[in-house]
């Protein structure tokens, strides 16, 4: 695969002495960031401008900002006002009809299940993509832009910004030059969700504002009545829009455990939450996966088996033993963080890698096997946009690692959804499918979970759905039926 010759080339050449320090400045194919002729300028448009698109747009406003689309005005007001002179769109369907052939770029901030089509749909007309994390909804979508991106040969970023930050790349170099010996088990947290989980659907509908496009927010997602608790920001709780917790914050927070420990597909995983509700994610969940020994490409690290367990929603690893008292997990916060058990030593770092530290209090000094960026996540992307595709240098979450990365973490959302069939999931990352699933296997979610007191005892009013095929299940998660008027391009075919 294209992630793991990545990987191995940095590993061989970092082994020989070779890496070097490749130092991307402050330039963009020779122009300064900030002077740039107007000819050598992108042109991007923006999907999804409320939230972290606005944020993402702001990092390249150095470029041309030629379009915004959102579907949701009031929202979106503040950067509709920010580039007054870029065309505005509802509809990002109606955007690449209009403007398609005057946009160069596409950065993707919508809600989490859409980033797919509107970005497969980019990159088909050639465009460069930029999608926020996570990169997409289901595994076969995030396979998909994998595949796409290399078949059109288009400049690629997921975004999360750590990947492109110095605590990454110290994370690498410090496992790579074996400082903390061979890693067999990870642990990794966040106290995330700060949204609405473990809810039922409201049952009653509300009016939909005049600025918002409700039925272009439902996407090709069953559409359901508006309600206020949805959109803006809550849709990350809500299966049909968002992928909780674990999807919002392990791109960050499990980005360098990936490529630190040079992982590919989990072959187990197993899930474990608060009371699991039929629409929405868990209040707080744990989760393992299980990665078999890689090859050894440099023959001075070695790459055993390892388990990955994630925490969040309140629920921490144990502190590891001999941990001074004063050593927090996540840093300040001790919000966010990982923890890689060697054989030498053990490694802590914050959310996205940042900040990382040694238990002994060692700080090693070894070779710099990564490329150095110091002009940030979006610039970087823009960088690549604009550089041949022959011989462009690969953004640091360029879909080839972001891809893979996407899709182990959507693969232990969807292991906390099949908890009920109280088994480790045994996963085939290359067919995307489970192999333990029996085909008479079912399982059950809460529709309602109430109680009340009938003669001082509690009394539970618990709704469930009916039964539901586990395979079937599967298959729906791994890759979703979109509702009619949305539709994604075909899978490439690639050999390995």
């Amino acid at each position: 695969m294209t992630t793991t010759n990545s990987r191995r080339e940095f590993l061989q050449k970092c082994a020989v002495g070779l890496a070097g320090l490749t130092i991307v400045p402050s330039s963009v194919l020779g122009k300064q960031v900030g002077k740039t002729a107007p000819s050598d300028k992108l042109h991007i448009a923006g999907v999804g401008i409320g939230g972290k698109g606005a944020e993402n747009l702001r990092n390249m406003n150095s470029q041309n900002i030629v379009a915004l689309c959102d579907v949701d005005w009031s929202y979106a007001k503040g950067t509709f006002d920010e580039y007054p002179k870029a065309k505005r769109f509802w509809d990002y369907r109606d955007m690449y009809d209009k403007m398609g052939k005057e946009i160069d770029a596409v950065v993707v901030a919508t809600a989490d299940h859409t980033h797919a089509v509107i970005a497969a749909d980019a990159i088909t007309m050639g465009k460069h993509v930029y999608v926020q994390k996570p990169l997409t909804h289901s595994i076969y979508e995030s396979r998909l832009l994998t595949r796409l991106a290399l078949q059109y040969g288009v400049a690629t970023q997921m975004g999360n910004e750590g990947a492109s930050d110095e605590g990454v790349r110290k994370i690498c170099d410090w496992i790579w030059a074996g400082e903390i010996g061979e890693v067999t088990k990870v642990e990794a947290f966040s106290d995330r969700p700060v949204w609405p989980q473990g809810l039922s659907r409201p049952k009653e509908a509300m009016k939909i504002p005049d600025t918002l496009r409700w039925d272009l927010f439902v996407g090709p997602a069953e559409m359901r009545p508006y309600h206020s608790i949805y959109t803006p920001w809550n849709w990350r709780g809500w299966w049909d829009f968002g992928v909780g917790a674990l999807g919002d914050m392990a791109c960050h927070i499990l980005d360098p455990v990936f490529r630190a420990l040079y992982l590919e597909y989990p072959i187990a995983v197993q899930g474990s939450s608060t009371a699991l509700f039929a629409e929405s994610a868990p209040q707080a969940q744990t989760v393992r996966y299980s990665f078999p020994e890689r090859e050894t490409e440099t023959g001075i690290l070695k790459l055993p088996d390892v388990t990955v367990d994630w925490f969040d929603g309140g629920f921490k690893p144990k502190r590891p033993e001999g941990m001074p008292d004063h050593l927090m997990f996540g840093g300040e916060d001790d919000a966010n963080g990982v923890i890689f058990y060697g054989t030498k030593d053990i490694l802590f770092c914050d959310n996205a890698g940042y900040n990382p530290r040694l238990m002994s209090g060692r700080t090693p000094v070894v070779p710099k096997c990564n490329r150095e960026i110091t002009i940030g996540h979006e610039m970087d992307w823009v960088r690549a946009c604009k550089e041949n595709p022959e011989t462009r240098v690969k953004t640091a979450s360029d879909f080839t690692i972001a891809g893979p990365l996407n899709e182990t973490v959507l693969l232990g959302v969807l292991a906390v959804r099949l908890q009920g069939l109280n088994k480790t999931l045994q996963w085939d990352g290359y067919t995307m499918q489970f192999t333990n699933i029996g085909d008479n296997e079912t399982v059950q979610f809460l529709v309602e979970d109430k109680f009340h007191i009938e003669d001082g005892n509690p009394i539970f009013d618990r709704i469930l759905t009916e039964p539901i095929p586990a395979n079937l299940f599967a298959q729906e998660i791994i890759r979703h039926t979109y509702r009619n008027g949305f539709k994604l391009v075909d899978m490439p075919i690639f050999y390995y």
